[in-house]
């Protein structure tokens, strides 16, 4: 099928022969979103979402990753960006992909217990717009959801023995970790990111067992270089 695209869009690669349509004026993916998807344990039949989607980075690149995702759901605030994953799904073929447009806080309950894995990669900034546009704003700062409205969310629409696997700031894990226990989802795994060898890390991907025992696997430091992660603009 031909891709049509609207004004200020682009098509990038995202995995082989997958792309991904992104807007130059809206929220673009970072390399964060490419390192949480292979960070993230995929399992035959999973039933994934993707909380924050944007345009569906982590979710489409985590599904490449892992062809035998049973489904895919992806929760997008913004039309925009909402209309983007949902060509880009139709135009690649993933034909297990749903996009829904709404607030995260707003998931039905018809989603709850739903999901054995739940993907995010949230705003997590916080702070005021400085010079940000809105759209670009809500992508990265805690203006319109905040870290334990995600992990309160996703602990109702996990199923049991389910995972989350989020990033976040790094000097923000012990609020990820405190939020996901309070929550009844157990930190079981987690991994730094820096940004050159030597440099503190920057962020930290974080994945959560709902129900799941104590015992934490800490995995060696990721450096984000292109070849690691991908485009990093």
């Amino acid at each position: 099928m031909d891709l049509k695209l609207k004004d200020g869009e682009c098509a990038e690669e995202l995995f082989g022969d997958k792309i991904i349509i992104q807007n130059r004026e809206l929220y673009r993916f970072t390399s964060d979103s490419i390192l949480l998807s292979r960070f993230a344990r995929g399992k035959s039949g999973d039933v994934v979402a993707d909380f924050c989607a944007g345009c569906g980075a982590v979710g489409f690149h985590f599904a490449c990753l892992n062809p035998r995702v049973k489904s895919l759901t992806l929760f997008e605030l913004q039309s925009a960006l909402a209309d983007m994953a949902r060509r880009t799904a139709e135009y690649d073929g993933f034909t297990s992909a749903n996009v829904v447009e709404g607030r995260v806080q707003d998931i039905g309950a018809e989603y709850d217990g739903a999901f054995s894995l739940i993907l995010c990669n949230p705003p997590y900034e916080r702070g005021g717009f400085e010079n940000l546009s809105y759209e670009k704003a809500i992508c990265r700062k805690e203006i319109t959801i905040t870290l334990p409205e995600i992990i309160s969310v996703a602990a109702k629409k996990l199923k049991f023995g389910g995972r989350l696997a989020m990033v976040n700031r790094a000097d923000r894990l012990a609020e990820v970790f405190y939020t996901m226990k309070a929550h009844g989802l157990e930190p079981k795994r987690m991994q730094f990111i820096r940004g050159s060898e030597g440099a503190l890390p920057y962020a930290v991907m974080v994945e959560g067992v709902k129900g799941g025992k104590p015992s934490l696997e800490i995995l060696p430091d990721i450096v984000n270089t292109p070849q690691n992660g991908g485009r990093t603009g």
